[in-house]
């Protein structure tokens, strides 16, 4: 006699030859659901930061392909690839996401978030930023993500590491971020084409073409740039942007 799971696939696929494969798909869903709950409670206190893949294969160590688990997870959406080897929680998993700017340090490092980001969370610029831009000491990059756009621009030592800033960014989560006078030194920097040359010049590149706040502008420790001119590209615009501001 059928028990009644293979009634009920009896009654879906009305072929007794389609009965068994019903069964064992059933089975198949409910094994995963579980080995993903299990994996769910065994992430939660690593979810501040992205999960590296040998941080996924030790909490699936007790079996015996981890990486066949790993690749399951990810096809049935309890595991997003940000790339080869870092992961963030499908939704399937229903839990929270570390914040995108942690995220980008760990998605490609060493980083550090700046550019129009780093200038929309100061308050530098109106605009919403939608992706992610980060300085790299690495060659320039774009990934292209389920959970969205992060895109690096390399610059070199030793004017990468100047005016970094730990921020927190909730739920005991820190991002390495330039503050707002590197954010601007980096717009500055990474522009293409932009050489300023005259007061009137960079008023109307910051005022104009980055519609930044002037009030802002005004904030900024001038002595921080200053220091950093001599180990920066552009160190001439550098320079046009301190004389510039000294008149704000």
């Amino acid at each position: 006699m059928l028990n009644r799971k293979k009634t009920d696939c009896l009654v879906i696929f009305k072929q007794n030859s389609c009965i068994f494969v019903g069964v064992q798909s059933v089975k198949n869903r409910i094994r995963k659901h579980k080995i993903a709950m299990t994996f769910r409670r065994n992430i939660q206190d690593y979810i501040s930061a992205p999960l590296t893949h040998q941080l996924v294969s030790d909490v699936l160590a007790e079996y015996r392909r981890p990486n066949d688990k790993i690749n399951d997870l990810v096809q049935s959406g309890f595991l997003i690839s940000l790339r080869r080897g870092l992961y963030v929680p499908g939704p399937e998993l229903d839990l929270p996401l570390p914040h995108s700017f942690v995220i980008a340090n760990h998605l490609r490092g060493p980083s550090y978030v700046s550019l129009e980001t780093a200038l929309a969370h100061w308050g530098m610029i109106p605009e919403r930023v939608y992706e992610i831009n980060s300085i790299t000491l690495k060659t320039s990059q774009v990934y292209d993500t389920a959970i969205g756009r992060f895109t690096y621009r390399h610059l070199d030592a030793p004017y990468y590491s100047f005016g970094l800033q730990r921020v927190e960014m909730g739920n005991n989560q820190f991002a390495l971020m330039a503050s707002p006078e590197k954010a601007v030194c980096d717009k500055i920097i990474a522009t293409t084409g932009i050489t300023l040359r005259s007061q009137s010049q960079t008023m109307a590149f910051l005022l104009d073409d980055l519609r930044m706040d002037d009030e802002a502008l005004a904030s900024l420790n001038l002595d921080n740039i200053s220091s950093w001119i001599a180990d920066a590209p552009k160190a001439s615009s550098l320079q046009m942007l301190v004389n510039t501001l000294q008149r704000l």
